[in-house]
C-alpha cells in the first residue's frame, strides 16, 4: 500500500474524492464549502488571475479619469455631476488620511478634461481607454467563466456603449435616493441620539457595502460572454463585496500605521497606496467572477483553470451532437443555438467547446453569424457523418504533412486502416439530415 505524501493531493482527495472520513452531516457540508476557498486560492496561487489583475491595474491608471469624466458628461445633463465625487471619495478611503487630497486632485484632472482642450484627437483616446479597459475585464471574467470566444465587434460596440451611459444614470438615482433619506426630518432627529446615531452610521457602512455588491452582481452577470444564473451572480457579489469591505478597513489601518512608508517615499507614499489598493480591488472583483463560476458549474472545482484536454472519442461526440442540435433546431424553424447556449446544454466548459466548432467551421460544415448564432454552413444533405467525424480528428490537422513522414511500422498500419475502413462502412450514405430525422 502506497502513501501519497503530496499535502496538496491529499487535500484534494479529502475535499473532491468519495465520502467524508467521519460519516456526520456538519462534517460533510463544512467539507463540501471548504471546496471553495480552496479552489480559489489554488487558482490565485497558480499566478493567471495575478496576471490579469496586474494588467487592469495598468489600464485602469489610463482610464479612469476619462471614465470618470465620460460619467461626469453624462450626469451634467442631469445636473447632478457633482454627486459623483462622494463615490470616489469612498472607492480611496482606504488609502487613508491622504484620501480627501487625492479625491480633490482627482477631481481637478476630471474638470480638465474638456473637448476644446483635449481636441478630437485627444477625446478619440480617451474614449479608447474606456472601451479598452472594459474589453479588458470581459477577457478577464471570460477567463475565469472558460469562454474562448469574446463579444462580436457590433456586440461589444452597442453594449459597451450601454453601459457607459446607463451606468453613470444609475450611480446618479443611488447616489440621489440616499441623499433624499439623509435629508429627512425624522432621520435627522434620530441621528441627534447617541444610540440611534450609532445604529444609523453603521446602516450607512452597510449601504455601502449593499451598494458594491449589488454593483458586482450585475457585472459577473453582464460581462461574461455566455449566460450567468443570477443565484451564481449573487453568491459571487456577496463574497466580493465582504471581503472588499473587509479588505478595505484592514488596508486602511496598515496605511495609517505605515509611517515607515510615508518616510522613505514622502509624497509617492499616497500613489503607491492607491496603485496597491487598485490591484487588491481588482482581484477581489476577479475572485468573484472565479466564486461564481464555480458556484454554477461545481464540478470544475477539482480541476480549476488546468486547460480542458478533450479525447479524440469526445470530440468526435461533441461533433456530432452540437451538428444534431443545430439541424434540429434548423429544420424545426427554431432559434438558432448559440455557442454558450450549447456549451451549456451539453454542460461542457465553452473554452472546450470552442475548438471543435473551429474544426467544424474550418471544414465548411458550420458557420458563425455576427450575432453569435451557429447554423449550418450548406444544405443537410451535402453534410456527411462520415465528414464531421473527420473534421474533429487530431490527425486531420497533421497528415498533409507529419503522416505520411511517420516511419509506421506496416501492422499497425494495416490495422488503423481497417479500423478507419469499417467507420468509413458504417456511416456511409449518411446524412445530416437523415440523422436529425430520427
Amino acid at each position: 500500500m502506497t502513501v501519497d505524501l503530496d499535502p496538496r493531493r491529499r487535500i484534494e482527495r479529502l475535499l473532491f474524492d468519495g465520502e467524508p472520513p467521519v460519516r456526520f452531516a456538519p462534517v460533510a457540508w463544512l467539507l463540501l464549502l471548504l471546496r471553495y476557498p480552496y479552489a480559489l486560492v489554488r487558482d490565485l496561487l497558480t499566478g493567471e488571475l495575478n496576471l490579469r489583475a496586474m494588467s487592469l491595474v495598468y489600464t485602469t491608471l489610463l482610464s479612469l479619469v476619462p471614465l470618470v469624466a465620460f460619467s461626469f458628461a453624462v450626469l451634467k445633463g442631469l445636473g447632478i455631476h457633482r454627486d459623483l465625487e462622494p463615490l470616489i471619495y469612498e472607492f480611496l478611503r482606504p488609502v487613508g488620511p491622504q484620501a480627501n487630497a487625492l479625491t480633490a486632485q482627482f477631481m481637478t484632472f476630471v474638470e480638465n478634461v474638456r473637448g476644446g482642450v483635449l481636441g478630437s484627437i485627444g477625446l478619440a483616446f480617451l474614449l479608447y481607454t474606456v472601451v479598452a479597459t472594459i474589453q479588458k475585464l470581459e477577457e478577464a471574467c471570460n477567463f475565469a467563466w472558460h469562454v474562448d470566444r469574446p463579444r462580436s465587434l457590433m456586440r461589444r460596440i452597442s453594449e459597451y456603449l450601454s453601459l457607459m451611459v446607463v451606468g453613470p444614470l444609475v450611480v446618479a438615482i443611488a447616489l440621489g435616493l440616499l441623499g433624499a433619506v439623509a435629508r429627512l426630518d425624522a432621520l435627522r432627529w434620530l441621528t441627534e441620539h447617541e444610540f440611534f446615531g450609532g445604529l444609523i452610521a453603521g446602516l450607512g457602512r452597510a449601504g455601502v457595502w449593499l451598494f458594491v455588491t449589488v454593483a458586482l452582481t450585475f457585472l459577473y452577470m453582464f460581462v461574461p460572454n455566455t449566460r450567468v444564473r443570477a443565484r451564481a451572480a449573487l453568491a459571487g457579489g456577496l463574497a466580493a463585496g465582504a471581503l472588499w469591505a473587509m479588505s478595505g478597513a484592514l488596508f486602511a489601518g496598515i496605511v495609517t500605521a505605515s509611517t515607515r512608508m510615508v518616510a522613505i517615499y514622502a509624497g509617492f507614499a499616497i500613489f503607491l497606496a492607491a496603485l496597491i489598493w487598485i490591484y487588491l480591488s481588482w482581484i477581489i472583483l476577479l475572485i468573484g467572477a472565479q466564486l461564481s463560476f464555480y458556484v454554477q458549474n461545481p464540478r470544475y472545482m477539482r480541476a480549476g483553470q488546468v486547460p480542458v484536454r478533450l479525447t479524440s472519442r469526445l470530440r468526435e461526440r461533441l461533433a456530432l451532437s452540437l451538428m444534431l442540435l443545430i439541424a434540429r433546431a434548423f429544420l424545426a424553424g427554431d432559434k438558432p443555438w448559440q455557442l454558450r447556449r450549447l456549451a451549456e446544454r451539453l454542460e461542457i466548459a465553452g473554452s472546450a467547446l470552442s475548438p471543435v466548432i473551429q474544426s467544424l467551421e474550418q471544414a465548411g460544415l458550420l458557420t458563425m453569424t455576427d450575432r453569435e448564432e451557429v447554423l449550418p454552413a450548406r444544405d443537410l444533405e451535402a453534410i456527411d457523418i462520415h465528414d464531421i467525424l473527420q473534421a474533429v480528428r487530431d490527425e486531420r490537422q497533421y497528415e498533409t504533412w507529419l503522416l505520411g513522414r511517420a516511419a509506421t511500422e506496416p501492422a499497425a498500419d494495416a490495422l488503423a486502416d481497417g479500423v478507419e475502413a469499417a467507420i468509413r462502412e458504417r456511416t456511409s450514405g449518411q446524412t445530416l439530415r437523415e440523422l436529425a430525422a430520427r
